[in-house]
């Protein structure tokens, strides 16, 4: 249902102000989001998107590092994880 208002009791909506280019920031590390998309696989049973998404990951974590990276004990360990709920969701189904 609309209401019908007269012309002159339209409000306009204030144009957006003029500014340069949006840089936006991202919160979430690319891994985090490899996790994600892992899990968020697994939870709706596409086991061979999740198979992909686990390899590129460990991909990721077997390059060596440009920098040392502060992380990586805590990336190995998201990895090690994603492989035992892997297994174990391939497990359960058999």
């Amino acid at each position: 249902m609309s209401i019908d208002l007269p012309s002159d009791e339209l409000e306009e909506a204030p144009a957006a102000p003029a500014v340069g280019p949006v840089v936006r920031r991202h919160t979430r590390r690319l891994e985090d989001k490899l996790l994600v998309a892992f899990h968020h696989a697994c939870d709706v049973s596409d086991l061979e998107v999740a198979g992909q998404v686990l390899r590129i990951l460990e991909m990721m974590l077997a390059r060596r590092p440009v920098q040392p990276d502060a992380n990586r004990r805590r990336n190995m360990e998201s990895l090690v994880a994603a492989h035992e709920r892997m297994w174990h969701i391939r497990h359960r189904e058999n």
